[in-house]
């Protein structure tokens, strides 16, 4: 065998184990395409896609952060014992709250179908000393198809409305209660006209002196309706609600005027049946108020505006008061110090009249206080 034969041979060997070895190799399969999130612009800005779906997706909430104090028996203070003896000392009222909330929407061949979730976690203190530090609330978790809602919501006796004025302290002279578990149709006949009917179950088991017995106590729900005409002028709004645990009615009717660009002004009034609401009960000795006429007497009125300075900052005012001469004044400047974050300085203040209602203590009659509001809206 000469050298070129070996030669030969030899690169014949190391070809046939390398093409051995080739064959042997193992394929790694192409990646798959990433599905990168897409932004959904259908329902309005913060929308995306879920991954996989059709369903538009959107995330937000708030940190707030409220300093608070007022005189002896103020709403919006808050009360200390004395580390030493014991005594009952007027303290800052401080309460820092998370919340987390949820929005989602899709097309269907039944309309849009919508849900909107509200959980809200509170780190504070109370009256007395007490922690305010309660268990996440959920606020809102309501399904809607077409104009079908059902779930827990706020009354449509206050939000069709559209509750009261842009002040913390809204509710001085109350003007219905809120949470409820409902079941809602909304009618938008697309020419400025917009209707509710809300079946409502109500909430809470009273307080003596202060609220009627809330939830429903039979198969008969209570029951709101309302009607709303919005143009560019502003809006003219009237509900009306059967209370079905006193059998009584309230309504209320609100105009809203766009006066310019930088003056937005509102007006409310509302009025009560309360023959049956006087009534004592075991929830309320001396006679409540039921779910929706919270107000003393058959008639109140609330009222009140906004005036933006320019786009950072506004002033907000409301006056409130009823047959029972309960009166409410509140008012605050609200600065955005940059987009998402606002504090608002407000000043409060409540005259007792003929009812013990406005949450002073007896033997006082009025109540001044003020509130520092920081938050972080996203």
């Amino acid at each position: 065998m000469n050298i070129k034969s070996l030669l030969l041979g030899s690169a014949a060997a190391l070809l046939a184990v390398s093409g051995a070895r080739a064959a042997d190799a193992v394929v790694v399969a192409e990646p798959e395409p990433a599905e990168y999130v897409k932004i959904c612009d259908v329902y309005g800005a913060g929308y995306f896609y879920i991954p996989g779906t059709e369903t538009c997706l959107r995330i937000g909430g708030f940190i707030r952060y409220d300093i608070s104090a007022g005189e002896e028996g103020s709403f919006d203070g808050a009360r200390a014992s004395d580390v030493e003896d014991g005594s009952s000392n007027d303290t800052w009222h401080k309460n820092a709250r998370f919340t987390l909330k949820t929005w989602t929407g899709q097309e269907t061949e039944l309309g849009t179908l919508k849900t909107f979730t509200e959980t809200r976690w509170n780190f504070g203190n109370g009256d007395g000393g007490v922690a305010s530090n309660a268990t996440p609330s959920l606020n809102f978790a309501w399904i809607q198809l077409g104009g079908l809602r059902v779930g827990k919501d706020e009354s449509a006796f206050n939000t069709f409305i559209g509750y009261a004025g842009n002040v913390i302290q809204d509710t001085l002279v109350p003007y219905g209660d809120f949470d409820t578990n409902v079941i809602q149709y909304y009618f938008d006949a697309g020419n400025g006209f917009s209707a509710v009917l809300s079946l409502e179950e109500g909430a809470g088991a009273g307080k003596p002196g202060v609220y009627g017995v809330g939830t429903i106590d039979s198969y008969v729900p209570h029951v709101v309706g309302g009607l709303k005409y919005t143009q560019g002028w502003g809006a003219i709004t009237g509900v009306v609600s059967y209370d079905s645990n006193y059998e009584e009615v309230a309504t209320k009717v609100r105009l809203d005027v766009n006066a310019s660009d930088a003056i937005q002004l509102w007006v409310m009034g509302g009025y009560g049946t309360d023959d049956n609401l006087s009534d004592p009960t075991w929830a309320s000795p001396a006679g409540g108020r039921g779910f929706y006429k919270q107000w003393g007497g058959n008639w109140a009125i609330w009222g009140g505006g906004t005036y933006k300075f320019n786009e950072k900052t506004s002033f907000n005012a409301q006056v409130s008061y009823d047959e029972d001469q309960n009166l409410g004044v509140a008012a605050n400047i609200a600065y955005d110090i940059v987009p998402g974050l606002t504090v608002t300085a407000e000043v409060d203040y409540v005259n007792e009249g003929d009812s013990n209602w406005t949450g002073i203590p007896a033997g006082e009659d009025s109540a001044i206080g003020g509130l520092l509001r920081f938050q972080r809206s996203f």
